[in-house]
């Protein structure tokens, strides 16, 4: 078989990248530096849940820690060692583990890579209309729009 994409199948490591890596606003969006995201659900045009093949340079996090209302989230550790934290404490991941984090449970979650090697992991979360996201470290919330988009505000609900 070819290494050549197309329309049914594709290697998951010659995905290319998201053009825009963040949604997050300033001051956080620099913080998600290193974090390299390959949308791959998006190339099937998948409508109900996405897929990402995701890597993490040595020092990067995978987001802020968080928490979804309507979204349910999934990882799969393919490559590395990161480490998991979420309200109950750190968690070490090696490949072959993975976590779950179901919706409106308010166990807030991000991923870390305290290590000298990249991570690379996949995620997987549905695309719940109404969803919104609480990041109980940080002033910041989010709502997702009525065209998927998320719009993120301050706690008092003032906008960035």
């Amino acid at each position: 078989m070819s290494r050549m994409s197309h329309s049914i199948a594709i290697y998951a490591a010659e995905a290319p990248p998201k053009a825009k890596q963040t949604n997050y606003p300033e001051p956080f969006a620099s913080r998600v530096a290193g974090r390299r995201k390959h949308p791959l659900g998006d190339l099937f045009g998948l409508k109900n849940f996405g897929v990402n093949l995701t890597h993490l340079a040595p020092g990067a996090v995978s987001a802020l820690r968080h928490a979804h209302t309507a979204q349910d989230e999934f990882i799969y550790i393919l490559q590395g060692a990161p480490l998991l934290i979420t309200d109950a404490g750190e968690t070490p991941l090696e490949p072959g583990m993975c976590a779950g984090f179901r919706a409106g449970s308010g166990n807030a979650h991000h991923l870390v890579n305290r290590g000298d090697a990249a991570v690379v992991y996949l995620e997987i979360g549905d695309r719940s209309a109404g969803d919104r996201a609480t990041y109980p470290d940080d002033d910041l919330q989010a709502q997702m729009d009525a065209a998927g988009q998320w719009v993120f505000t301050h706690k008092d609900g003032s906008r960035y």
